[in-house]
């Protein structure tokens, strides 16, 4: 019943009542859920004057402290790749929330580091962010394993 009541509310948010088929149906909620996610989550990165790449990239580096990362194992493991991650690493450079150096022992090699600033501020955002995440929790953990499950399966990568 429940499951019911949510896809109506998609239905009238995009007021549609008709789809070719359940299958479109729910690739057009999977998009305006992820765009509504991604605004809200935006409101948060904009108040530290951060985009959600800058927020992927703080991320993915400081998961890895106090291993450095060059940019290349950066963009493997990003969710949006393909931005330009130059330009990202040098906006929080001179932010103060990432330092680039040459690798001690291949001069040919960048190394990306969080600095203090950048993990302090990155698990503040964390915090914000579960915060919120805790005021939506309407799924359970066995229904987030499925609909993990169901994002792979309809990723088929």
């Amino acid at each position: 019943m429940a499951t019911s009541t949510i896809f109506m509310e998609f239905e009238k948010k995009i007021k549609q009542t008709t789809f070719r088929n359940d299958f479109l149906k729910a690739v057009l909620n999977l998009k305006y859920t992820a765009s509504w996610y991604n605004t809200k989550e935006t409101e948060v990165f904009k108040k530290y004057g951060l985009l959600t790449q800058h927020f992927n990239v703080l991320r993915i580096v400081n998961g890895a402290h106090p291993n450095p990362l060059s940019p290349g194992k950066i963009l493997e493991v990003m969710i949006e790749p393909g931005r330009d991650l130059t330009r990202l690493v040098d906006k929080m450079v001179k932010m103060g929330l990432l330092i680039r150096s040459t690798c001690p022992s291949n001069r040919r090699k960048v190394d990306i580091h969080s600095t203090q600033k950048g993990m302090v501020l990155s698990n503040k955002i964390k915090e914000e962010i579960d915060e919120f995440l805790g005021t939506i929790g309407v799924l359970t953990n066995e229904e987030s394993k499925q609909l993990n499950l169901l994002l792979d399966k309809f990723r088929n990568d």
